[in-house]
């Protein structure tokens, strides 16, 4: 049984890979593990493969969902992303997203910031 976090995380990835879909993508995977590293949306259209943190909050009291997306989160997103496309064959260009969620009872607000970080090297 979820508890009250899960359930809201849950919801906010639904709404962020319906949101993908109707722009024009396709949904490849939902919370992918490479160990103990998630990615919580792969997805892709004809020309670009995405790789989205969804962050859900039901408040933005202490600070907006997306700055939750730490520099070492975005290291573990990167890793798993690389060891995705190296494992699966993938040639096209990867991006990394956030979509932030805020749930205020029945509605709800989502912010998608694309190219929201790059790999550094």
């Amino acid at each position: 049984m979820m508890n009250d976090k899960q359930k809201t995380g849950k919801l906010g990835e639904d709404l962020a890979s319906d949101h993908l879909v109707k722009q024009q993508f396709t949904i490849l995977e939902k919370n992918w593990r490479y160990g103990h590293l998630e990615i919580d949306i792969i997805a892709q259209n004809q020309k670009k493969i995405v790789f989205c943190e969804v962050k859900t909050r039901s408040s933005n009291k202490v600070l907006p969902p997306e700055l939750a997306v730490t520099l070492q989160k975005q290291r573990n997103l990167i890793k798993a992303a690389n060891h995705y496309l190296v494992t699966k064959q993938i040639q096209k260009e990867a991006r990394f997203d956030i979509i932030s969620i805020l749930i205020n009872g029945s509605s709800y607000q989502l912010n998608h910031i694309e190219d929201a970080f790059m790999p550094r090297w």
